[in-house]
């Protein structure tokens, strides 16, 4: 697990929020996995429209099934298609 200072390195480039010190708490709330034996959250990852709401979502126990930014542009332009498609 990062630090909080690791975190907000990360995150200083980012145009997005990067969670930190989630509780398990937290993990009930949006539905991830709390691993017990490390006492922390598994990675959940989340796009999410202007407006809020959740468009897509990945959680994952492992490095696989995390979000590949490739896929993850890929995705995010066939949802982008599809919504000027539908407005026509």
């Amino acid at each position: 697990m990062d630090t909080e200072e690791q975190t907000l390195e990360v995150a200083a480039d980012l145009n997005f929020p990067v969670a930190f010190g989630m509780t398990q708490q937290d993990t009930e709330t949006i539905g991830a996995w709390w691993e017990p034996r490390r006492d922390h959250i598994q990675p959940s990852e989340f796009i999410l429209r202007g407006d809020g709401k959740v468009m897509a979502s990945t959680y994952s126990n492992s490095p696989v099934g995390r979000m590949d930014p490739a896929e993850t542009l890929v995705l995010l332009k066939f949802l982008d298609s599809m919504a000027k498609k539908n407005k026509t």
